[in-house]
């Protein structure tokens, strides 16, 4: 099969899949302060509808896979899948962003079963800011889980932090020593806006504020990235670890994007900001054959758009939250 190119010559090779809307945290930015009624657990994509899904993607050229939630590590029997997606020709890459609640305990078996690197969700290392912004107690176990997978051999192990003004924003040098001491890199996200998760400019530092502020305190080496890129990295003097920036909001990375999603429900995503999308589970379960469902997921393709409108426009829109996306 024909590579998935967009209609603005974007090639896609990367598929972020949900395989729960089930969550062990109630993290401010991602679910709405009501929180969601999870789908029953028929509604959901099996393992094997998940691998039949990435193996028609592998067929048409896709490389990478990130599994993602809701929280991944609450799916029951998650290293199976893991295997499943390993063992396709072509998928070179399987990775997982997690909350890190559960991974100290599950970051050895999922190596294992072909688990290369893990993302981790922390965004404060404060126990009192922790519960207010997660919803649980912490944030020792999740740096445990981090420390495990360190140990265990993923890698690379990235710590994603949603930088929000007036919530944590003063907790970047913080972080920086965090990456002082362990080879991680501390990735400093904007925070984007999504259904009912209290966005507002004044929450929204952008990536130049985070930079010049760190750079009066640390000497900051590029490493890679640039105008288009997806992550501005940086070597940090005397760190075992580095840091980098994401600016979907300041910077956003359109022109570049390579990624497509699949929800927990089994719906094709082009873009985490486009309401747009295409259901495939009712196709995958009436008996239509690769080659239609291949279509689908063209179909979905072509319908991306060049970018994302602004944010307070973003605000507005009426996309699924952020837990109900994945991520």
């Amino acid at each position: 099969m024909t590579p998935l190119v967009d209609g603005f010559g974007r090639t896609h090779t990367y598929v972020r899949i949900a395989v729960t809307d089930r969550c062990n945290c109630r993290c401010m930015y991602c679910m709405p302060p009501g929180g969601i009624a999870p789908r029953p657990k028929g509604d959901l994509l099996t393992f094997d509808e998940i691998a039949r899904v990435a193996s028609i993607c592998a067929g048409m050229g896709v490389t990478k896979i990130r599994l993602t939630g809701g929280e991944p590590l609450v799916r029951r029997d998650l290293p199976v899948l893991v295997r499943l997606l390993r063992g396709i020709p072509g998928i070179e890459t399987v990775s997982m962003t997690t909350n890190g609640v559960l991974l100290a305990e599950n970051a050895r078996v999922l190596r294992d079963a072909g688990l290369a690197s893990v993302n981790v969700s922390l965004d404060t290392l404060r126990p009192e800011r922790f519960e207010r912004i997660t919803g649980r107690p912490g944030p020792d176990g999740v740096v445990a889980g981090i420390d495990t997978a360190l140990e265990a051999g993923l890698d690379p192990v990235k710590v994603n932090m949603v930088v929000m003004g007036g919530v944590n924003d003063d907790e970047l040098p913080d972080f920086v020593e965090f990456a002082r001491h362990r080879p991680v890199e501390v990735r400093f996200i904007e925070f984007m806006p999504f259904r009912e998760n209290g966005w507002a400019p004044a929450g929204m530092v952008p990536q130049a504020a985070m930079q010049e502020r760190l750079a009066r305190r640390y000497r900051l080496q590029p490493m890679n990235g640039g105008p288009g890129g997806k992550v501005r990295g940086f070597a940090v003097e005397g760190a075992a670890g580095s840091v980098g920036f994401i600016a979907p909001m300041s910077d956003h990375f359109c022109r570049a994007c390579d990624r497509l999603r699949l929800t927990a429900d089994g719906a094709v995503k082009p873009c985490l900001f486009d309401g747009g999308e295409v259901r495939l589970r009712d196709a995958l379960r009436t008996g239509a054959g690769d080659d239609t469902v291949a279509a689908m997921i063209r179909s979905a393709v072509l319908a991306k758009p060049a970018g994302h409108p602004p944010a307070a426009a973003l605000a507005a829109a009426g996309n699924r939250s952020m837990i109900d996306i994945g991520g």
